[in-house]
């Protein structure tokens, strides 16, 4: 971004806080400054409302059936002076480029791993004050996915909120295990149980090259062990260490049975388990939505496998969060969308209809999950909510090209070209040259 654009934002930023401190009045005669406090912290009465359309940018993507259901429709029905709209995002555009091209934004959805990298954009302020502002009541919240947030700002502040949670699970192709004769998955497996269950199924028959086990990626597998490469802190890399030794030998020696590794490791495991049918079992985040789209297909699901050590652990806070921009002009009614999205009605419709597990606490909605999803009936659906994210460190703003690296690094392991202590000790090497060429940009 360039340096005046950045002085605009800034100023533009300083003068709407110039306007809001001239607005507010001084204690007055009879208690008149209290009273006058008092209803400006109030929501304004429906009837007081102005006509306002509040802009959406799906940094983290929604798709627009979702975008009506969960937030259009159910926001109109309730406000009807609020229109919500979703800002058409270009693939080849991020948000850095839309904030640079002056792009007016209301709310921002966005993955949590993300939040770090997109701080300087001066988009981020604590939602708290909104929140108690609305009576939105942050209790009713996973803490451990609040936290997951506060992790990212310098004073624990809460800068987004959850709107959904990642989950991850061991699907498995019915078809290939009744081919064999293979029992079915069991919940509570570990990583080398799903391995010797892998050896029964991966074979070649009538010409077809059937894989028992596929755990999707490395990135993947590093989630359970809270492992994200780069230390927020010291912005350093940190992979050449035990941990990241255990899970490149752990997932390095599931591509290693006979016949179990990929064509290549870069390929969309989904799409090969779901289109292809050779692969037995895939240890993945939630593709219910895929599913439906093979109405025919004898698929279940059981519980992730855990590490030993992490027993019903799964990944780690995956969260798609969504925050009201520092820079908006419409702050509360931006509020009023999230109180309504974060509404025990809305939140059972996303995890109902849109397969979403809800970032509530209350039981009732993982109890509800998928309920209104035809291609689910029958599936073994609680078995996902046997394990839990493993805590999630503050992501580095370095994380996304810092995980690239080393998964490069994995597939050198992965073809044999070089041993596990090498590849990590080269990746570390790579990545603090990156972090260090970056800062200097």
């Amino acid at each position: 971004m360039k340096h005046k654009s950045w002085k605009l934002v800034l100023a533009c930023t300083c003068l709407s806080t110039v306007l809001a401190a001239c607005g507010s009045g001084s204690e007055g005669a009879a208690g008149s400054g209290k009273a006058s406090r008092e209803a400006a912290n109030q929501p304004a009465k429906q009837e007081e409302l102005k006509p306002v359309t509040i802009r959406l940018f799906p940094n983290q993507q929604v798709t627009d059936a979702d975008f009506k259901k969960l937030i259009a429709d159910p926001v109109k029905k309730k406000y009807p002076h609020i229109t919500v709209e979703m800002v058409a995002k270009d693939s080849a555009k991020w948000l850095p480029d839309y904030v640079a091209s002056g792009e007016i934004m209301d709310l921002v959805t966005i993955w949590n791993g993300t939040l770090p990298s997109y701080e300087d954009l001066g988009l981020y302020e604590d939602i708290t004050p909104l929140a108690k502002k609305f009576n939105l009541d942050l209790s009713r919240f996973d803490q451990g996915a609040l936290d997951t947030i506060r992790e990212v700002a310098p004073n624990k502040e809460l800068y987004a909120l959850p709107y959904g949670v990642q989950i991850n699970a061991l699907y498995y192709n019915k078809d290939i295990f009744d081919k064999f004769g293979v029992p079915y998955p069991k919940d509570g497996m570990t990583w080398d149980d799903a391995m010797e269950l892998s050896k029964k199924l991966t074979r070649e028959e009538n010409g077809i090259a059937y894989r028992g086990l596929d755990p999707e990626s490395l990135t993947r597998m590093l989630f359970p062990m809270s492992l994200n490469v780069v230390d927020n802190k010291t912005q350093k890399s940190s992979v050449n260490t035990e941990p990241y030794k255990r899970v490149f030998d752990l997932t390095n020696r599931i591509y290693s049975l006979p016949g179990n590794k990929p064509k290549t490791l870069t390929q969309n495991a989904a799409d090969v388990f779901i289109k292809e049918k050779n692969v037995a079992m895939l240890a993945t985040v939630n593709m219910f939505d895929k599913l439906r789209t093979d109405p025919g297909f004898q698929w279940d699901v059981a519980q992730y496998p855990s590490y030993s050590e992490r027993p019903n652990t799964f990944g780690m806070f995956d969260l798609h969060t969504i925050f009201i921009t520092k820079t908006s002009k419409h702050k509360d009614d931006a509020m009023r969308v999230l109180e309504v999205l974060f509404s025990d009605e809305v939140q059972m419709i996303s995890t109902k209809e849109t397969g979403r597990v809800s970032p509530l606490k209350d039981p009732k909605f993982n109890q509800a999950f998928g309920a209104d999803m035809p291609h689910l009936k029958g599936k073994s659906l609680q078995s996902i909510f046997k394990s839990k994210p493993a805590q999630s460190p503050p992501f580095s703003m370095f994380y996304t090209k810092g995980i690239a690296l080393l998964r490069n690094s994995f597939a050198e392991v992965a073809d044999g070209k070089k041993d596990v202590n090498t590849a990590l000790r080269e990746a570390d090497e790579k990545i603090n040259q990156m972090i260090e060429t970056d800062k200097k940009k």
